[in-house]
């Protein structure tokens, strides 16, 4: 495996950790920029390596926000995300991919507010709303209809006739600043976590068991695309126009009134110069909006036009997003604190004089590592130029030489652990510096302990970080084998009430069912992702097979890279981690892949290289791809020559048709592959 092929395995983990941090514990660590710049490179390198495809690669999959406290629907139509630009050379050449994919026909766009909050699909039948879910993964999201029904600006019956008796309206759940202000000023009174942004805020609140949480948080919602298979007009500015009749918010407000009286917040523009006038206006105009604005979103208008022009795989042709550039401030450094993460690793953090940035009050930023200190040659009281990426979390982008004190000492990086004090070690090709003491070190204790019960490894809903603290605390627990020990009488020694115990216990129980793959994912070895959990659990089958691996039989797994393969090594060379395992084992866990597991493995696709483009009516995007795997064969994501045929659906890309012809590549329709799958068992 080259440079470039460990850099792929390296950027899916990196992508798939912010991914889940941002849509799934509200908790993002960068901007939308550093992460699409990311993805791009991803995208890029996958590309120019189809053999390293890989199913549950970022680039397959529209972000999650899934909860398991909801209740699951599909939606009708997709829910997919938009392509991001930040200049205006990158709007401009999407202009002229759109004007070369409709062949030369004028065509209007229309220029809308990009408002920052949680993506919603309202369903109304019989002129009244009967459903509200939430993007969740693009296909299937959280019903949250009964906290919907709080938003006072989204209407509960519609009493225009002239509406459609069933349609869909997509909009953006938010909540406004002065809503935002007012909760962390309680928050912060009841000593509770603040919220970043009012974006995670909104998030949070939407996904509240308790609806009158949610109507006490006042939230409001912004509306902006209409579907329905009665008849609609075909222009999109049109239909939002006919949707404001009907009683839906679309227009941003200030003080209460319209800003489409004096300059649209949504508006048709004909030529590129319209487009960038907008863009420029809204640019300093959005400072004076009750609501966190991010960018300006630009759809081609006519529906026919949409339809003709298609989609890719993530994202429709047709609209794209351009995010406006952070604003930035200049604080002053008052320290520097260290904090311990779950691997280990160290991350300095800047203590600043508080500052106002893009709508809220900012004391600390991440400084990264060591070389990111020395890289702006960061020094004690130093004048810091922040800004907020996305408008989301601060970073440092500067210092301010000509403040900068006269006798003022560089930072010096920490020699020894903040927690523990072991001495610090630094990894071969790592920025980061990290405590060794793995199993000494309590935030590594306990962010293993979070990891291991987090949704996407044993998913032990009932239990939580602030639980885990106190379990650890009062010495309840001390690694992830000791959880399997909790009864209710231990908890409600710890003061808890006895149903909440018994719901934690349970929960635990539960894990015991958890699939061998995700308890690989489960013990945290290092650098094994989601991903690389999965390739290993099945190309071993058992936790056996895998902790007698050699290194050249890790390397024999494909998506494996060396990097991994020695962690894996050594982390089941480690007695301690051995212990762990062989208690889990006896507490029940899966230990190898089930027999339905490996009964439903088949060599049918054994060799073959697949390309899903289209929708499909039996099964989705996603349960094909699972059903490409369990029977041997590989998804890639651009068509090329060892492309062995294409699971094409309805709608599927003019473009990749197009490739797929000049190729010869055929074709397959999901009853002709469900047919061979069949043929093979």
């Amino acid at each position: 495996m080259n440079e470039e092929q460990r850099r792929i395995i390296e950027l899916r983990q990196i992508l798939h950790e912010h991914n889940y941090k941002y849509y799934v514990l509200n908790q993002p660590e960068i901007g939308d920029q550093e992460f699409d710049h990311l993805m791009h490179e991803l995208q890029q390198l996958e590309e120019n390596y189809p053999e390293m495809a890989d199913p549950n690669s970022p680039t397959q999959r529209v972000g999650s926000d899934l909860s398991t406290e909801f209740k699951q629907v599909k939606h009708r139509y997709p829910m997919l995300s938009l392509a991001n630009t930040y200049s205006e050379e990158e709007v401009e050449q999407w202009y002229e991919s759109v004007k070369k994919g409709l062949q030369g026909e004028p065509f209007e766009v229309c220029c809308e507010l990009k408002f920052d909050g949680l993506s919603i699909s309202l369903v109304y039948e019989n002129h009244q709303l009967v459903r509200a879910v939430t993007r969740g993964d693009g296909v299937s999201g959280d019903d949250v209809t009964s906290n919907v029904k709080t938003i006072r600006t989204i209407p509960l019956v519609i009493h225009t006739p002239q509406a459609p008796q069933s349609f869909e309206i997509r909009g953006e759940v938010l909540m406004p600043w002065q809503s935002f202000e007012q909760l962390n000023t309680e928050r912060e009174a009841a000593e509770e976590p603040l919220f970043a942004n009012p974006r995670n805020a909104a998030s949070g609140t939407l996904k509240s068991q308790d609806s009158r949480v949610v109507a006490h948080r006042r939230l409001d919602a912004y509306l902006y695309y209409l579907l329905s298979e009665e008849q609609l007009n075909d222009g999109h500015y049109e239909n939002l126009m006919e949707a404001t009749k009907w009683g839906f918010q679309v227009f941003a407000q200030r003080g209460g009134t319209s800003l489409f009286d004096s300059h649209a917040s949504i508006e048709k523009q004909d030529s590129l110069e319209g487009i960038y006038h907008f863009i420029n206006y809204w640019d300093t105009a959005r400072k004076t909006l009750p609501v966190a604005t991010d960018g300006i979103v630009l759809k081609v208008n006519s529906m026919r036009q949409q339809r003709s022009l298609g989609f890719t795989a993530k994202s429709p042709r047709w609209a794209i997003a351009f995010k406006f550039k952070a604003e930035q401030a200049v604080t002053r450094l008052l320290g520097v604190s260290y904090q311990v993460g779950r691997t280990g690793a160290i991350t300095p953090v800047a203590n600043m004089e508080p500052v106002l940035l893009a709508g809220t009050t900012v004391r600390r930023a991440t400084l990264n590592n060591e070389d990111f200190i020395r890289s702006f040659d960061i020094h004690e009281h130093d004048s810091l130029l922040v800004e907020k990426g996305g408008e989301i979390i601060p970073k440092i982008v500067g210092v301010d030489l000509a403040k900068r004190l006269p006798d003022a000492q560089p930072i010096q990086f920490i020699t020894h652990c903040p927690e523990c004090g072991q001495p610090l070690v630094r990894y071969e090709g790592e920025a980061a510096w990290y405590c060794p003491n793995d199993t000494g070190c309590p935030p590594q204790i306990k962010g293993r302990i979070e990891h291991f019960i987090s949704r996407k490894a044993m998913n032990i809903e009932s239990l939580g970080p602030e639980t885990i603290d106190e379990y650890y605390r009062k010495g309840l627990i001390q690694n992830v084998a000791d959880l399997y020990t909790i009864t209710v009488q231990h908890i409600n020694g710890s003061g808890n009430k006895e149903r909440s115990a018994r719901k934690i216990v349970q929960g635990i129980e539960k894990s015991k069912s958890v699939p061998f793959e995700r308890v690989v994912f489960a013990l945290g070895i290092r650098l094994v992702g989601e991903t690389s959990a999965k390739l290993l659990a099945r190309h071993f089958k058992s936790m056996e097979k895998l902790s007698q691996a050699s290194l050249q039989e890790l390397l024999e797994v494909d998506g494996i890279g060396e990097t991994i393969a020695k962690n894996v090594i050594t982390f089941f060379h480690d007695e301690r981690n051995i212990a762990i395992i062989e208690r889990l084992r006896t507490y029940g866990l899966q230990m190898a892949l089930s027999a339905e597991q490996l009964a439903s493995h088949s060599e049918v696709l054994k060799g073959k290289s697949i390309v899903i483009s289209g929708v499909f009516s039996k099964h989705s995007r996603d349960e094909y791809k699972v059903l490409i795997e369990q029977n041997g064969g590989k998804n890639v994501s651009s068509i090329s020559s060892k492309t062995s045929f294409i699971l094409a659906g309805e709608n599927m890309g003019p473009s990749k048709l197009e490739k797929a012809q000049k190729l010869a590549i055929p074709l397959m329709s999901e009853e002709e592959f469900l047919a061979l799958l069949n043929k093979g068992e």
